[in-house]
């Protein structure tokens, strides 16, 4: 093992022990011995003490602020950018307009809607019930819904992608004939009434579906006898301090202050609004709103446990498979890949105007929140070169620890 990737894998322990320390109901010891609380004395020096010297730190902002100052004026991103490194923060700033008619700057304020990043949310709630013995992942969808079409779909299935059901985007599209878009307990009433057709039987194969996260999210609604959005809003946006956030239901919820809508380019660099479609009122598989901020928040409140356990953070963290055994590139919430050898715990979102990515590299410590609202392509490009100047910029090796901090780490 090389001296760089050991320093990595220690600090990354000694920033686990500190949340653990402040925030874990379940690991902290009530009667520490008095060596327990000598090490953690030394564990907290050495965390608080971590930094990179002050010329490589100013070196990385500049670097970053015109990668994407470039990104956006030349591919037209305008959003917000946050990143994190080590469990601190490195670098976050705001580009381009949040109302294009009236030229007013996007803000730390400005709230995004997370499309498909909004799925994690929903996975996470699931957890929060199964450790409340509310549900099992093996209950079946007809546990909670008799008359749903689709026989034999576990909860599990819908997590991960291998429940087979048909697109309710096209569903609702052909079938509904109200003027109001459906909701998602009258998206399930047509799903029933319609019966169109599954692609699969549940575990055979892999594919991503909206329909099974909207799924999740009335099975939530049923459980509880809540709103998916009050549930959400309950259990983790107030936990977390999450406070600018929230669940939005198109035609049923009232605009917040500084949520921002999708736009698309028109006509070189004009931009058009764009409004809600037939799909907008139905929550679970979309329609999390949320800054930057609340999103560094959520990451790291949802890693330290302050939500689920542990056991519960694996499972969503680990691949799902097939009945064959086949390995799929999900768990619950979130897509998992590995590039250039290093495990990535990341998801993307587009939906109406709106594109957004989370991204967690984990053997780098390194979070990459990416948020815009004006039909930006190029987050795979965005998350890649920012990593890179990251990992050109910033000397973990070189890095200010006095002689005893390195002794101790390196005995750890």
């Amino acid at each position: 093992m090389s001296k760089y990737l050991k320093y990595f894998i220690v600090i990354s322990i000694v920033l686990l022990s500190g949340f653990i320390v402040s925030t874990s109901k379940v690991t902290k010891n009530p009667n520490p011995t008095v060596k327990d609380l000598i090490v953690e004395k030394e564990k907290k020096e050495i965390f608080n003490l971590v930094s990179y010297p002050k010329e490589q730190i100013e070196k990385v902002t500049y670097k970053l602020d015109s990668l994407f100052t470039r990104i956006h004026k030349r591919q037209d991103f305008n959003g917000s950018i946050l990143i994190a490194k080590n469990g601190k923060l490195l670098f976050s700033n705001e580009y381009g307009y949040a109302n294009f008619g009236k030229k007013t700057k996007i803000d730390q304020k400005s709230v995004f809607q997370l499309a498909s990043v909004s799925k994690q949310f929903t996975a996470t709630a699931i957890m929060i019930l199964k450790e409340k013995n509310l549900l099992k992942l093996e209950d079946s969808v007809t546990n909670y819904f008799p008359k749903f079409p689709y026989k034999d779909v576990t909860i599990k299935h819908l997590l991960n992608h291998t429940a087979g059901l048909p697109n309710y985007f096209w569903v609702a599209e052909h079938k509904w004939n109200e003027e109001k878009a459906p909701t998602n307990s009258e998206m399930m009433e047509l799903l029933a009434d319609t019966n169109a057709n599954r692609f699969f039987k549940p575990g055979r194969n892999f594919d991503y579906s909206n329909t099974g996260y909207f799924v999740l999210a009335s099975i939530i609604e049923e459980i509880t006898n809540v709103s998916y959005s009050e549930f959400i809003a309950e259990n983790i946006f107030k936990p977390l301090q999450m406070n600018d956030s929230f669940v939005y239901s198109y035609e049923n919820d009232s605009i917040k202050n500084n949520q921002l809508v999708g736009y698309r380019p028109y006509k070189g660099w004009r931009h058009l609004k764009i409004n809600g479609t037939v799909n907008d009122a139905v929550v679970g598989d979309k329609n999390v709103y949320a800054t930057s901020e609340d999103l560094y928040k959520w990451i790291t409140g949802l890693n330290s446990e302050k939500l689920i356990s542990s056991e519960s953070l694996d499972q969503m963290y680990s691949k799902g498979e097939t009945k064959y055994g086949r390995k799929i590139p999900y768990g619950f919430g979130f897509r998992l890949n590995t590039k250039d050898g290093e495990k990535v715990i990341y998801h993307y979102g587009r939906w109406n105007g709106f594109s957004t990515a989370v991204s967690q590299f984990t053997d780098s410590d390194l979070l990459i929140i990416a948020l815009d609202h004006s039909s930006f392509r190029s987050m795979t490009y965005l998350n890649k070169t920012a990593k890179q100047i990251i990992e050109d910029n910033l000397d973990f090796e070189n890095s200010d620890f006095t002689d005893e901090q390195t002794s101790f780490i390196q005995n750890y």
